[in-house]
């Protein structure tokens, strides 16, 4: 509890160090930096809380600056181009550098980049990454030791790429002077924060208001929705069930444990998972065992038995076997993308039987 009140007043210690350098009554100037293929909604949702706060107080109080690699215009993930103020110099004239990513190859091999980053971070920018942004500041080892927050699909190859960043599936992260969000509306929660240091909280739930976001969000709120909200069932019992499941790794539960555990026979369970998820519960398990090693075999480099021994799978033959039955190519077909099949997902079929994401 301690160290989680001393990481919420983190925004406002960073917003009182960028206050002594600027001028006095300058706006607080936020820079993004935009990656191709950044995510729209991530950068709308940090951006346009700054221009809510200066409507609703009807003063400047922020401002921002707009970058790219080059100073050309730069293509969202949907197709929309972004013009830019500039692109990467010696200086960027800025007290926050956010870095707008959706992919995770952003910064990578890139060292003028890197180079750029690492100046601002030395002339006290506070330097942060929104969406997969953190990709960047970790290639230019500004995270190293420092907590982030990054979108839950991402978290495992985030982890096993740059061992010597502390990933935490928070919403966002303060620590000292480096931001970094999950993505998506999360942003809108990290720049509340920021403007509710800087200016007080009843000046951030204006903002938040103003946006339709009835609750700030803490930092260490949960990204995903309840178990409950995701499977669409109110059963105390089998949502117990699924978080069970959810929860294990490398050494399953045996569905007789399961419903040992949330106070059912074996028999019980069952009829609730056929009743509720048109599925019995080891199929059911199966299914996100195999969802979760999908996202290991596209995201990381781990050798295939070391995905197969991380979701459950005994061999790396019964751990092919499975895939293949419910995904319709070997594992190894999905890490290399044979035939353009890795871009594409389970056949409906294959969706009905074990109970897969579409």
């Amino acid at each position: 509890m301690k160290g989680q009140r001393k990481q919420r007043k983190a925004p406002a210690r960073v917003a009182a160090q960028n206050r002594e350098k600027a001028p006095s009554g300058a706006p607080y100037v936020v820079g993004f930096f935009l990656v191709p293929s950044f995510p729209m909604m991530s950068f709308a949702a940090a951006i346009e809380p700054l221009r809510s706060a200066n409507r609703l107080r009807d003063a400047r109080l922020f401002d921002w600056r707009l970058y790219s690699r080059d100073g050309a215009p730069v293509l969202a993930s949907n197709g929309v181009a972004i013009a830019v103020h500039d692109g990467i110099g010696d200086n960027a004239l800025v007290d926050l550098l956010l870095v707008c990513a959706g992919t995770r190859d952003a910064g990578a091999g890139d060292a003028g980049l890197a180079k750029w980053l690492r100046a601002q971070a030395r002339r006290g920018v506070a330097i942060g990454g929104v969406s997969l942004g953190p990709y960047a500041l970790a290639h230019a080892g500004l995270l190293d030791g420092r907590r982030c927050a990054l979108h839950w699909e991402s978290l495992a190859a985030f982890a096993e790429r740059f061992p010597r960043v502390r990933t935490t599936p928070d919403l966002f992260v303060v620590d000292g002077d480096r931001y970094t969000c999950s993505g998506g509306t999360a942003a809108l929660d990290m720049m509340l924060a920021l403007i509710a240091g800087r200016e007080g909280s009843a000046l951030a739930n204006d903002v938040s208001e103003q946006f339709i976001h009835p609750r700030i969000r803490r930092t260490d709120d949960p990204q995903r929705m309840p178990v409950a909200t995701r499977v669409g069932v109110a059963n105390d019992k089998l949502v117990a069930a699924v978080t069970m499941m959810e929860s294990a790794s490398e050494e399953p539960h045996r569905v007789q444990a399961i419903a040992a555990a949330v106070g059912l026979s074996h028999r019980q369970l069952e009829r609730l998972f056929v009743k509720y998820l048109e599925a019995r519960p080891a199929r059911y398990y199966l299914a996100l065992r195999l969802a979760r090693a999908r996202m290991l075999l596209l995201q990381t480099a781990k050798p295939i038995l070391d995905v197969a021994v991380s979701c459950g799978f005994a061999s790396a033959s019964h751990f092919s076997r499975c895939y293949r039955a419910a995904y319709g190519r070997r594992p190894s077909d999905e890490r290399h993308g044979r035939s353009g099949e890795a871009a594409r997902g389970p056949s409906r079929a294959a969706r009905r039987r074990y109970s897969l994401p579409a």
